[in-house]
């Protein structure tokens, strides 16, 4: 149960808390109801099975790890569950919660298109005919993605050719407020040549067409890809520490 004082209920409650934050209103999704709380300068929620992480907050990482391992000492959160804090010390993490695996990564958002990239004309929506060949490609470049073919929580997967081949592909799991561009695969054999960034450009300036923000997650060693996302325009940050639950 959930004992930090004030309770918030529902998404509006918790967005207002955030300020909207741009990471609530992902993670928030429009069509599932979550409960929360507020303390010491942070906010937090659980969400409702079958939405990935089984809760999250934003603000001050301490009030927001206390509130967690509380959660997981009264059996409210389980094995093989994972929340999504704020960036916490890995010692500290392991000094309250049970960890089967901490990942550190940024959640990156932008407020408008990207400047044209060469080859973002060839980004086009994909459909089911496209599945093999995109699941071959995730296999084969990218198989730790958290978003794979079959994945529940994609929308649309989008995708860049040569010829018959598919070589780049993306997914669009926008479930919130805002857009949200994750999976970005270039084939090994086609990297170095523009396809990353032609890709998130164009996906990018698809969903600006149905929302004002969008954003992705970036792994922190990941400095190249950091380093195009920001070419990008994507300046805004919000460092995350993800906790994979023993």
């Amino acid at each position: 149960m959930i004992t930090a004082d004030p309770a918030l209920t529902g998404r509006e409650a918790l967005l207002a808390a955030t300020g909207h934050h741009p990471y609530a209103r992902h993670a928030l999704w429009r069509d599932q109801e979550a409960r929360g709380w507020r303390r010491d300068g942070a906010v937090g929620w659980l969400l409702p099975p079958g939405q990935g992480p089984a809760g999250g907050a934003l603000g001050a990482a301490g009030p927001a790890l206390e509130v967690f391992a509380g959660l997981r000492a009264d059996g409210t959160l389980r094995a093989g569950q994972s929340v999504h804090l704020p960036r916490t010390a890995p010692a500290e993490v392991a000094a309250r919660l049970p960890v089967a695996r901490l990942d550190e990564w940024d959640f990156l958002w932008t407020t408008a298109p990207p400047p044209p990239q060469p080859a973002q004309d060839r980004v086009v929506r994909l459909t089911g005919a496209d599945h093999p060949a995109l699941a071959a490609l995730v296999e084969e470049a990218f198989p730790s993605s958290t978003s794979q073919p079959g994945d529940p929580r994609v929308v649309d997967w989008y995708g860049i050719r040569d010829g018959d081949r598919l070589v780049a592909c993306g997914a669009d799991r926008s479930r919130g407020d805002i857009g949200f561009v994750a999976g970005l695969t270039v084939a090994p054999g086609r990297r170095g040549r523009g396809l990353g960034a032609a890709l998130t450009a164009g996906m990018t300036a698809a969903l600006f067409a149905r929302y004002d923000h969008v954003a992705l997650g970036v792994y922190t060693a990941n400095v190249g890809a950091i380093r195009l996302y920001r070419r990008l325009g994507f300046t805004g940050t919000e460092p995350r520490t993800s906790v994979h639950l023993a």
